[in-house]
Formats: C-alpha cells, sequence, structure tokens
C-alpha cells in the first residue's frame, strides 16, 4: 500500500482564477492518492471593495463553503502548495498575512522538512509570474522546506512555459482557465505528491 501523503492547497483568491487553480490542484493531488485539504486565506478587504467589484462578489459567495486556513492545517500537512494572485509582482497581503502568523510554529520546527509549492496568476504575460512565485519560495527556505516546483519535467511545461509554478494570464478576468494551466495543475499535483511520498519513505528507511 502506498504510503499515506497529506497535501493542503492554500491559496487566497479575490475574483476566482486562483480560486479554480486550487481546486484542479486538489483534485489532482487527490486522484495521485494523497489526503487533501483546500484551504482559503482569510479576506482583509472591506466588504465594500468586494462589492464595487462583481467578480470579485461571485467568488466570495462561490467559495463561502471553502474553510479557512489555520495554522493546523500547515502541521497536518506533509506538503503544502500555496496560491495567490500577483500584488505588484509580490504576494497577496492575505496570504502573506496567514504566513506572519506562523512564527510560533517556524521557531518550534513545525514548519521545517516539509515539501512546498507555489500557484499564481496575473493580468498580462509579464506581469510579475515569476516574481511573485520567487518571493513566495524566499519564505520556504525560511521554513526549513523542500522546495518541488515543476521545472521542465513534462513536455507540456514546454508549452506553458513556467518552471516556477502553475500560473494563469487572468487579462481583466475576463480570460478562464483553460486546458492548458489544468494540464499544468496535474503536472505539478503530481510531482508534489511523488516527491513527498518518496521523501516519506526514505525517512521512514532510515529510521
Amino acid at each position: 500500500m502506498p504510503t499515506p501523503v497529506n497535501v493542503a492547497v492554500i491559496y487566497y483568491s479575490s475574483t476566482g482564477t486562483v480560486a479554480t487553480i486550487a481546486k484542479a490542484i486538489a483534485q489532482y493531488a487527490e486522484k495521485a492518492g494523497a489526503e487533501v485539504r483546500l484551504r482559503k486565506a482569510r479576506e482583509l478587504a472591506p466588504q465594500a471593495a468586494i462589492d464595487s467589484n462583481p467578480a470579485w462578489a461571485a467568488n466570495a459567495k462561490a467559495t463561502a463553503d471553502i474553510t479557512e486556513v489555520s495554522p493546523d492545517d500547515m502541521i497536518w500537512a506533509d506538503a503544502v502548495i500555496l496560491g495567490t494572485p500577483t500584488r505588484f509582482g509580490n504576494v497577496s497581503a492575505q496570504l502573506k498575512q496567514f504566513l506572519d502568523t506562523l512564527g510560533g510554529h517556524w521557531q518550534a520546527g513545525h514548519l521545517a522538512d516539509k515539501v512546498y509549492s507555489g500557484f499564481t496568476s496575473t493580468s498580462t504575460a509579464h506581469g510579475g509570474q515569476e516574481s511573485t512565485l520567487l518571493a513566495l519560495y524566499n519564505t520556504i527556505h525560511h521554513f526549513g522546506g523542500i522546495l518541488v516546483a515543476p521545472g521542465y519535467t513534462d513536455p507540456s511545461k514546454f508549452v506553458d512555459g513556467n518552471p516556477y509554478g502553475t500560473s494563469h494570464v487572468a487579462g481583466q478576468g475576463d480570460i478562464p482557465v483553460g486546458e492548458q494551466i489544468l494540464t499544468a495543475a496535474r503536472v505539478q499535483a503530481e510531482r508534489v505528491v511523488k516527491f513527498t511520498r518518496a521523501i516519506k519513505d526514505g525517512l521512514a528507511a532510515e529510521s
């Protein structure tokens, strides 16, 4: 029987693009044999701001039943896949605030030796996909995490072209997530589960 693997897919999404990718990654991780928790970061924006954007309001309603992330989800997970839209080439405040609450768990060593990976979305092709994921991965180095990015490890990655993580160009929210991005999500999810299982097996053999 394969070694059990716990995967937490933790994301922030305003207008729904990252939420769509998060759900796909969670589904593909489950198909790869993982136990999965899909969690969203707490919204920080005022309700008036959300209501002013129909897509934002629609996504808030559509994802109302998704549990908000807590530090327990990080501790439970063997692998954590983090998703955020770019915010001026950086991580969204909502996801960053959650990560900033983990100091005590970091000091206790609860975040080390886990597999981590990330995904993002931007308005344009050069709107910060790489810088956002690299900024996110800086945090993983501080955690003592094991970074498993997709790289160019599958023929499809030479099509979508982003070795750092699944990334979608959403325009002004009018470009839906298509097959190319769903394929990237599958490749990333399967790779994370594969290497998380291999690492757990290796550590178990050593002990």
